[in-house]
């Protein structure tokens, strides 16, 4: 496949609920699509930048400038593209990982579209749906968590994730386990939010009986997390320090988790996604697939990825009404025990609405090549 140009779509999607985490609050989400356009078919793929670098050094704006001015370009003159490519020629530029995964990720729709090959079936899945937990950001008191977490189990949602920081960590965990019992899969997620000198604090979670703790320590402190895993009984789990297979290893090495959250658009694409998967499993280390509020194009991609055998926990692969009232693409809509359908068509196997993406551009722009 030659790729004859793409496209840049900004979008904002409007939030059915303001999202809190210890870096912010968000009550929109602006995005990066991107419209790969071939020889033989298009593809679409999605960056998960947020609008700032909080949660990350990665913002929208700055991945449009990349993807225009150094990423897109490296592609032109190739007459045989292939996904398998992307990632070599895109090397010589460092960093910039969630920019790099939303073109890899429209190459690979297209190629995959032309083939008449799902993604699952291209990354090696062997479920054709996913259990599906949820993520719940910090709330103004403990009885509106409740509430919220009391929605999202009337829903289906098999898994709670629980956002905390410094203040609002021991009460919330310890109000919904009491409240929903002993059975709820139960976990929490502190964005890099301490430090090791918390260690005796994050201790008193053990008693919850905790799935896990994600990212508490900062991204690059890999020997702070093995220190902090001797100190606790809750397994630790990595999100933002796993940018690459090689960083997978390092860290279960160290022991500085037992546990991976795979992101995709984090570690620079669905294909090196599946390299962390392979890394993991080789060490007999649980993987799940993190969410960043995507759209119907992420959320499919990623519901593919957490087919993989490796995904033996529940993902943040949520409905699509968990975050948005009206998404992009037709809407991912749980079923009655907490699954989402692995999407069974060519690449991602879903296509943006043209009215609804139409609603909520607020940009676009061609680069031929």
């Amino acid at each position: 496949m030659k790729l004859t140009g793409v496209e840049l779509l900004e979008i904002r999607l409007p939030l059915v609920a303001p999202f809190r985490t210890s870096f912010g609050t968000l009550t929109e989400r602006p995005a990066l699509l991107l419209r790969a356009v071939g020889t033989e078919a298009e593809g679409w793929g999605e960056c998960v930048a947020m609008a700032g670098p909080l949660y990350s050094s990665e913002y929208v704006a700055g991945c449009a400038d990349v993807l225009r001015r150094f990423l897109i370009p490296a592609l032109a003159g190739r007459e045989h593209l292939d996904a398998n490519a992307v990632a070599p020629a895109l090397t010589p530029f460092l960093g910039h990982r969630m920019a790099k995964a939303a073109l890899e990720m429209a190459v690979l729709d297209a190629e995959l579209r032309t083939q008449g090959v799902p993604l699952a079936r291209e990354l090696g899945a062997v479920r054709d749906r996913v259990p599906c937990g949820v993520s719940v950001g910090i709330m103004d008191s403990v009885p509106q968590l409740l509430e919220a977490v009391a929605g999202y189990l009337d829903a289906g949602y098999v898994r709670i994730k629980l956002k905390i920081e410094p203040g609002w960590d021991i009460e919330p965990v310890r109000a919904v386990r009491e409240h929903f019992g002993d059975e709820l899969l139960l976990q929490t997620d502190a964005n890099t939010a301490y430090t090791l000198a918390d260690a005796r604090h994050l201790a008193r979670l053990d008693p919850y009986g905790l799935l896990l703790i994600e990212q508490p320590l900062d991204e690059e402190d890999l020997l702070g997390h093995a220190a902090l895993a001797k100190a606790i009984a809750t397994p630790v789990c990595l999100d933002e320090s796993i940018t690459s297979a090689r960083a997978a290893a390092a860290a279960i090495t160290l022991g500085a988790c037992s546990v991976v959250n795979i992101k995709p658009g984090r570690v620079g694409g669905y294909l090196e996604a599946r390299r962390i998967h392979d890394v993991c499993a080789a060490h007999g280390v649980p993987v799940w697939c993190g969410g960043m509020l995507e759209t119907g194009l992420g959320r499919a991609a990623n519901v593919a990825l957490a087919a993989l055998p490796g995904f033996t926990l529940p993902g943040d692969t949520s409905a699509s009404d968990r975050y948005y009232r009206t998404d992009i693409t037709e809407p991912f809509v749980l079923d009655d025990d907490g699954h989402l359908p692995v999407p069974g068509g060519p690449g991602l196997g879903v296509v943006p609405v043209p009215e609804a993406l139409a609603e909520v551009t607020v940009g676009r722009e061609w680069i031929s090549l």
